[in-house]
C-alpha cells in the first residue's frame, strides 16, 4: 500500500513540473527575447535623442510632469499637446510622460523599456502563430526573424518609437484576446488606436481569423467557432470598427496640422499608382531580405512603366492576391496574416501622399503578416499530396535544406541588426547612412555641402545646400545653427538661402491656415531667421 502512495506521488509530481514547466514557458521565452535584444542593440542603448525626440518628447512640456494640468492637456483631443505632435496619440505620451519620470534626460531608460516591448512582441508573436497551428518551431523561428530582422533596430532604437513597438504589442495582444475575451480585447485595440493609428491593421486581421474560426451552419450556441459564439464575437468586431469611427475624428483633424507636402509628379495619377506598387515592391524586398533598410528613405516618384521595382511588384503582387483568394475560400488562418500585412502597408503605401513616402519603421506592423503568412504557406506546402509523394529522404533533405536557410537569414538579420544599431551612436551616422543610400537625396546633398567646406569651398557648399533643400531638406529650424554650417553663416549666399527657405514655409502655413502650437513656433524661428522680429514675436 505505501509503496502504491509513493508511486502515485511520484507520478503526481512528474505531472505537476510539466505543467509548471508550460506556464513557465512564456516568461522564458521572454527571457530569452530580451537577451538577445540587448546583445544585438547594445550599440544603441546609449545613443542620444534625435530629430522627431526632440519634438515628443526632449522639447514637449507635456511629458515632463504627471501634473493633473499636463495629464488632462494629453487626453484633450483638441489640445495643444495633440497638435504639438500633429497625432492623436495620449497613451504614446501618458508613456513617455510616465518614462521622464523615472529617468529624466538619461536617454539609457528610454532605450531599455523600447528593447523590453520589443521583446514583449516577439512572444505575442510566437503565441499568435502557435495559435494558428504552427509547430513550436516553426512559430518560434517566426519571433526569432522578428526579433533580429534589420528594419526593426529603427523602431527599436528610435527613442520616440515607442509608440509603435507599444501599439504593436496591444494590437497583437486584442488578437490574441479576441475569441475567449472579447471585452479585454476591445479594450486593448482601443488603447493601441490612442498610441498609434497603424493599429488599425487588426480590424481586417481580426475579421479574417473569424472567418476562418465561424461555422455558421451549425447551431450549438455555446461553443467558440459555433454560429452563435461567431455572431457574438462579430458583435465585438463591429465594437473595434465604432472605436476607430470614433479615434478618427480627433486623428484627422490633427493630421492637417500635419507639414505634409504636395508632391508634383502626384499630378499624375498614372505616377501616383506606380509609386504605390513599387513602395510596395521595397518593403517586399526589405521584408525577405532586409536590403534596402536605411536612415530617412529618400524614394523619386516611379515615372516609368518601366521601373524595375514597379516590373518586380506585379508578378509578386499577383501571386500574394491569388494566395489570399485561395486561403479565404480554404478558410485558412494563413489568409489573416496576409490580410494583416496588407492592411498594415495601407496607411503607409502613399495612397494618401505624405512628407516621407518609406521608412523602415513601417515595417514594424507589415512584418508579422509577412512571417505568418509564409510560414502557414510552407506548413500547407509540407502537407500537400506533391510533398507526400516524395521519398522520405528527399522529404528530409528538403526541409533539412530550408531550416539551415532559416537559420543561415537569422545569422545575418542579427549581425546587420548589430551594425545598424551603431547608427543611433550619433545622427551624423544616421544622415551619412541615408546618403550613401540615397545619393540622389536631400541628406546627400547636405553631406556634399559639409565635404565643400571642410575642403574650404564655400561656394560649392552654397550650391550643394541649394540642391539639398530643393529635395526636401529645409529644416528652417536647424540649418542656421547648425554648427557643421558655421564657417557660411555670415556669408550672402547662405543668408538668402535660409531666408528663401523661410520665406516657403511661412507661405505654406500660411496658405494653409495652420495655427497649432507647433506651427506658430516653426513660423516665429522662420520669421527670426529672416530678420523680422516684429512678426517673430
Amino acid at each position: 500500500m505505501s509503496h502504491g502512495s509513493g508511486a502515485d506521488a511520484t507520478v503526481g509530481s512528474a505531472g505537476r513540473a510539466p505543467a509548471r514547466l508550460e506556464r513557465a514557458r512564456p516568461l522564458l521565452l521572454l527571457l530569452s527575447f530580451a537577451a538577445v535584444g540587448f546583445a544585438v542593440l547594445r550599440g544603441a542603448l546609449r545613443g542620444p535623442a534625435v530629430s522627431d525626440d526632440l519634438i515628443y518628447i526632449v522639447y514637449n512640456p507635456y511629458v515632463w510632469g504627471l501634473s493633473l494640468e499636463n495629464i488632462l492637456a494629453i487626453l484633450d483631443p483638441w489640445g495643444p499637446a495633440t497638435m504639438n505632435t500633429v497625432n492623436y496619440a495620449p497613451v504614446h505620451l501618458l508613456l513617455h510622460a510616465l518614462e521622464y519620470q523615472f529617468f529624466g534626460t538619461d536617454v539609457f531608460g528610454y532605450h531599455v523599456v523600447n528593447v523590453w516591448v520589443h521583446a514583449v512582441n516577439c512572444t505575442l508573436l510566437v503565441a499568435l502563430l502557435r495559435r494558428s497551428g504552427l509547430p513550436n518551431p516553426a512559430a518560434l523561428m517566426g519571433g526569432v526573424l522578428f526579433a533580429l530582422h534589420p528594419a526593426n533596430v529603427e523602431a527599436v532604437a528610435w527613442i520616440f518609437q515607442l509608440k509603435t513597438s507599444v501599439a504593436l504589442a496591444l494590437s497583437l495582444g486584442a488578437l490574441l484576446l479576441q475569441r475567449r475575451h472579447p471585452a479585454i480585447a476591445t479594450l486593448a485595440f482601443a488603447l493601441a488606436l490612442l498610441t498609434k493609428a497603424t493599429a488599425v491593421f487588426a480590424i481586417p486581421m481580426a475579421a479574417a481569423f473569424l472567418w476562418t474560426q465561424t461555422d455558421w451552419t451549425q447551431p450549438d450556441r455555446t461553443q467558440p467557432g459555433r454560429s452563435g459564439a461567431g455572431r457574438r464575437q462579430w458583435a465585438w468586431l463591429a465594437a473595434w470598427v465604432a472605436a476607430l469611427a470614433l479615434f478618427a475624428i480627433p486623428e484627422l483633424n490633427a493630421f492637417r496640422y500635419a507639414t505634409a507636402i504636395d508632391v508634383p509628379a502626384y499630378a499624375d495619377p498614372w505616377v501616383h499608382a506606380r509609386t504605390v506598387v513599387a513602395i510596395g515592391a521595397r518593403y517586399l524586398v526589405m521584408a525577405a531580405t532586409s536590403l534596402g533598410v536605411s536612415a530617412f528613405h529618400e524614394p523619386a516618384p516611379v515615372g516609368s512603366s518601366a521601373d524595375p521595382w514597379f516590373l518586380f511588384a506585379l508578378p509578386v503582387g499577383g501571386l500574394l492576391a491569388w494566395r489570399v483568394v485561395v486561403t479565404l475560400r480554404q478558410r485558412s488562418p494563413e489568409c489573416a496574416y496576409w490580410i494583416g500585412a496588407a492592411a498594415a502597408f495601407a496607411p503607409v503605401s502613399q495612397i494618401f501622399p505624405f512628407l516621407f513616402p518609406v521608412a523602415d519603421r513601417y515595417l514594424y506592423f507589415i512584418l508579422p503578416g509577412l512571417l505568418g503568412g509564409v510560414l502557414l504557406w510552407g506548413q500547407a506546402i509540407g502537407r500537400s499530396a506533391a510533398w507526400g509523394r516524395r521519398s522520405a529522404a528527399s522529404r528530409r533533405v528538403l526541409a533539412g535544406a530550408v531550416w539551415l536557410a532559416a537559420v543561415a537569414l537569422a545569422l545575418v538579420f542579427g549581425l546587420r541588426s548589430a551594425q545598424r544599431a551603431t547608427l543611433w551612436q550619433d545622427e551624423r551616422f544616421l544622415i551619412d547612412d541615408a546618403a550613401r543610400n540615397y545619393p540622389a537625396g536631400g541628406n546627400a546633398a547636405y553631406v556634399e555641402a559639409l565635404v565643400a567646406i571642410d575642403r574650404g569651398d564655400p561656394e560649392a557648399a552654397l550650391a550643394a545646400l541649394g540642391r539639398a533643400v530643393d529635395r526636401g531638406y529645409d529644416r528652417v529650424r536647424f540649418l542656421p545653427s547648425d554648427p557643421q554650417l558655421a564657417s557660411l553663416r555670415e556669408t550672402p549666399g547662405f543668408r538668402e538661402l535660409i531666408r528663401e527657405i523661410a520665406a516657403r514655409h511661412i507661405e505654406a502655413g500660411r496658405e494653409q491656415g495652420y495655427t497649432s502650437q507647433i506651427w506658430l513656433r516653426s513660423r516665429a524661428f522662420a520669421h527670426h531667421s529672416r530678420g523680422e522680429f516684429a512678426e517673430a514675436a
